[in-house]
């Protein structure tokens, strides 16, 4: 049970399966209906109209790839698919992390005092709205870090041949990270804990964050699951916050 402070520690699978347990706890349901209703509208609405825009852009895409590189494109088609979907559902997603951060944020606080017993401080809905300016910038701390990263992915995507073929893998090990580092984030932040602590005490169990990461980011290409995944991965990562790292930080 992820409530026990002697719990053996899993890995990153477990906790994302937690997650589907944990948004059905009574008393936890309430707090998962904004940002599960925030995620359906925003990632919902996206992807209809990304599907509607491929058979322009794919074509488009793979126009780029020279004419000696042809007898690639049985397996290049895919994996330009796979990138589109990957690029576009994170860029979307993290819009609507930004959108629902108070309340992902209030999930986490009120799922964690559930787990463990210990009600947080300034928890409920007075709590969240002094805290709506920290989350905001911590949010933009999130997006700081992410973007150079990103555009220094994307520019491979350029690179004709060996670059198209490598960046979607990169580009899925960057978002399971980077999904990590998002949910994670809530639980973190709701002790106070600096963004670059929260990265040192993640990069110390990275294989384990990145499993975690990794079926967020499998689960968000899935259509109609990708539209609850939100609460379902804060969920998740409340339960390792909980089990793996709360015992590292004070409480505050």
């Amino acid at each position: 049970m992820v409530n026990d402070h002697h719990a053996p520690l899993h890995n990153g699978v477990y906790y994302f399966s937690q997650g589907w347990r944990l948004i059905r706890l009574p008393g936890i349901r309430r707090f998962v209906i904004l940002p599960l209703l925030i995620n359906i509208l925003l990632l919902g609405g996206a992807f209809i109209w990304l599907f509607r825009q491929l058979g322009y852009w794919l074509p488009a895409l793979m126009s780029q790839i020279p004419g000696w590189l042809q007898w690639l494109s049985y397996l290049l088609w895919p994996l330009m698919i796979i990138s589109v979907i990957l690029v576009f559902s994170y860029f979307f997603s993290t819009l609507a992390n930004w959108i629902a951060a108070p309340f992902c944020g209030l999930l986490a606080e009120q799922l964690e005092a559930r787990l463990t017993h210990e009600p947080l401080p300034d928890s409920g809905w007075i709590g969240l709205v002094k805290d709506v300016p920290r989350i905001m910038k911590r949010e933009w701390q999130k997006l700081a870090y992410y973007l150079p990263r990103a555009i220094g992915l994307l520019l491979l995507y350029f690179i004709p041949g060996f670059g198209q073929t490598i960046a979607p893998v990169l580009w899925f090990l960057f978002s399971a990270w980077m999904l990590a580092i998002q949910y994670c984030d809530y639980p973190f932040d709701n002790h106070k804990v600096s963004f670059q602590q929260m990265r040192h005490a993640l990069r110390r169990n990275k294989s384990t964050n990145m499993q975690f990461g990794a079926m967020v980011s499998l689960f968000t290409l899935i259509p109609f699951l990708n539209l609850v995944i939100m609460p379902v991965a804060v969920c998740g990562a409340t339960a390792m916050w909980v089990d793996h790292y709360r015992a590292q930080f004070d409480r505050v």
